[in-house]
């Protein structure tokens, strides 16, 4: 049986179109029936068939080689494709393509990167992030090159053999020191820039404007000190008390919870400091502002603190967006439960005298209703005690 009658170059790259246009065929019935069919399980059943035909068309390609291969040698001819060849242009083309998907990504993606830090202090963040991405796109770029060149030049060939080349001290020290070095600086300035942005002093702290943030599953409860700047007490032991009223815990012995307000959003003064103490009532939460580089863990049972200036109102970033619905938004940035995508909460910054008239339409977060079952829980407490008294 002559088997080179059968398998040559142009019998298998014939063979190759037909695989090549069947594959293609079935792939595209297979995207647009998915695309007729609502439902993520029927979306991802469909992706994982073309990528499992993908396989297959592959798995032919190499087998119908190996043949061409074997066939080639039973008619005691050479090997019919340089491999090693081949396989050093593909790094080359790997290297070239790669390269480009890197460019491509850059300028893609690029776009879709948060816009100019609507802080004070995330100016420095900013700054901190841009040299790290400097730093390692040119490690990436230039490792990279080198890598692929390197496979492509040093190719196996039966003009040469390889040169053993154990080790190197010199070049050892380099590429030990030099990433040491580098890392180094990258970790200290990380260390300073959060140094700075969470070591307040005092007396700036308590003249900032003090907002409370509570988490729980799944939603933020805010209040804003009142007149006096200062948030009453809370308990965790008296959450859900006063017949439900009290979700928060606040302590009414402490009368300066008594001005605190009750907000359904965060409004902020532009160009005011403003300190935000966080709790969670019950799992970990991130409170979380990506436009202002703010994040901070909500911790059961520990406060924790993020203070900063907002430097850019939401009319100016709607300006600079070009985009008329932007808003500022908290989010929470741990994955807390099901429904932790809806852990949302509108932030507005606004001029002072914005921020002012907004103050004076807002409602003390202790109601008449609450302090009506504080006396009555009080008046039932001192009726007991005095019983008790006239029992002993």
């Amino acid at each position: 049986m002559n088997l080179k009658k059968y398998f040559n170059l142009k019998s298998l790259f014939t063979a190759f179109a037909l695989v090549g246009l069947s594959l293609g065929q079935v792939m595209a019935q297979a995207t647009e029936e998915a695309a007729k069919n609502e439902g993520l399980g029927k979306t991802v059943s469909y992706y994982i068939l073309l990528f499992l035909l993908a396989c297959v068309f592959i798995g032919i390609i190499g087998k119908v080689l190996q043949v061409y291969e074997l066939t080639r040698k039973i008619q005691g001819k050479k090997s019919g494709i340089a491999w090693d060849k081949f396989n050093g242009a593909m790094f080359a083309a790997a290297l070239i393509l790669g390269l480009y998907g890197a460019y491509w990504s850059y300028a893609e993606h690029g776009s879709l990167i948060l816009p100019e830090s609507a802080s004070e202090h995330g100016v420095a963040i900013d700054s901190m992030f841009n040299v790290t991405l400097i730093i390692t796109t040119f490690v990436f770029v230039v490792t990279h090159i080198i890598l692929f060149l390197f496979a492509y030049k040093y190719k196996h060939s039966k003009k040469r053999t390889a040169y053993y080349y154990p080790h190197n001290n010199t070049l050892e020290k380099y590429w030990t020191i030099i990433p040491a070095i580098a890392l180094t600086v990258l970790v200290l300035m990380g260390f300073f820039i959060w140094r700075g942005i969470t070591n307040i002093p005092k007396d700036q702290m308590a003249s900032a404007i003090q907002i409370d943030v509570t988490a729980h599953q799944f939603a933020w409860d805010v209040r804003y000190a009142g007149k006096d700047n200062v948030n009453g007490r809370k308990n965790y032991k008296l959450i859900g008390s006063l017949n439900g009223l009290n979700n928060l815990g606040l302590d009414l012995s402490d009368s300066r919870n008594n001005d605190d307000l009750k907000v359904n959003e965060i409004v902020l003064p532009v160009n005011k400091s403003v300190r935000f103490t966080i709790g969670s009532q019950d799992v970990l939460h991130s409170f979380y502002m990506p436009h202002f580089r703010v994040q901070m863990n909500a911790v059961p049972g520990m406060p924790t603190f993020f203070q900063f200036t907002p430097k850019i109102t939401t009319a100016e970033m709607q300006e600079k967006t070009n985009n008329p619905e932007f808003n500022y938004q908290l989010y929470c940035a741990k994955i807390c439960g099901g429904s932790h995508y809806n852990m949302k909460f509108l932030v507005k910054v606004v001029s002072e005298k914005e921020y002012q008239e907004w103050l004076k339409e807002q409602k003390p977060i202790v109601t008449e209703e609450m302090k009506k079952e504080y006396q009555l829980a009080l008046s039932k407490q001192n009726s007991v005690n005095n019983q008790i008294a006239l029992n002993n």
